[in-house]
């Protein structure tokens, strides 16, 4: 899940010019101390996967489909309720276009979990260490994933900002010329360059802008993103105890089979977060107020 947040980040443009920012920091950190910063909200980051799988929240998707001048065409959006299954982050549709679903269409997603309550409740332990062990190695690739950055940019600190109450580095990051990525997700690297806060008590990333300085292609080059796709995304501090997704939004444009052409704006918002515990009760922690 990381990974796949970290790989949609990478092919983005940023939404502000890097001039109009913050201002100068007076902290100074030097760029290898920079790089360690970012190792070890990479490291951190393993944790808030594995902890936010003790929690469930709402996820609010939107799309915007645009026409060729950028003006909105049509807008549609879904809100899921995210729970845990056997460990296992699990979607409910609980409404469209933020109307309650019909009786009929509610029926068929308690259905559709209560299939997934026995699959897991009729899974065999090699079958459960296998699905464990899947989810592990991918945690893994994601933080080798994000560690690789580290290696890949050149950084610089311009601020500190507050964000939330907290205080944050404001670090600047370009590809290094010639890079050669070690990892196979890490192609795309050397084509985005990219801003991020990064909280400075808990060593987590808060806010992260990334702009595409290079047209990305994957699958076998039947996809291309285009130079003017925008994305920013935001972690809050849940329960004194986890970073947690808040906001993401992405400007696409992209084009798909070298046909069809892809023009929107997506997005997500992440709240209500809850904390549960099997053998007890759904502790509420309080709305995390939606970010627009």
């Amino acid at each position: 899940m990381k990974r796949f947040v970290v790989l949609l980040a990478l092919l983005s443009i940023l939404l502000l010019p890097r001039t109009s920012w913050s201002q100068a920091s007076t902290d100074t950190l030097t760029e290898n101390e920079i790089r360690e910063l970012i190792r070890k909200s990479a490291d951190n980051d393993v944790g808030n996967t594995k902890r936010q799988r003790d929690y469930t929240y709402v996820q609010r998707n939107e799309q915007r489909h645009l026409d060729g001048d950028g003006h909105v065409k049509s807008t549609e959006s879904k809100t899921y309720e995210i729970m845990v299954l056997s460990g296992d982050p699990a979607e409910k549709l609980i409404a469209k276009d933020d109307k309650p679903l019909s009786e009929k269409e509610a029926q068929k997603e308690d259905d559709k979990i209560q299939k997934l309550i026995t699959k897991y409740e009729k899974e065999s332990e090699s079958d459960r260490n296998k699905r464990v062990a899947k989810a592990a190695r991918e945690t893994e690739e994601d933080r080798q994933f994000v560690r690789e950055i580290a290696d890949a940019f050149k950084f610089r600190l311009t601020a500190v900002e507050t964000i939330e109450g907290r205080p944050a580095y404001v670090i600047d990051a370009d590809p290094i010329p010639g890079y050669k990525p070690k990892l196979k997700d890490a192609g795309i690297l050397p084509k985005v360059r990219f801003r991020i806060w990064i909280d400075k008590a808990d060593t987590q990333w808060a806010r992260l802008d990334i702009e595409c300085i290079d047209t990305i292609s994957w699958g076998l080059f039947l996809a291309r993103l285009h130079k003017g796709s925008t994305m920013h995304l935001e972690q809050t501090r849940v329960n004194d105890e986890v970073w947690l997704p808040k906001h993401f939004t992405l400007k696409m444009d992209a084009r798909v089979v070298l046909l069809k052409s892809l023009n929107m704006d997506i997005d997500v918002t992440f709240r209500d977060y809850r904390k549960f515990v099997a053998e007890t009760t759904i502790n509420p922690i309080g709305e995390v107020p939606e970010a627009r």
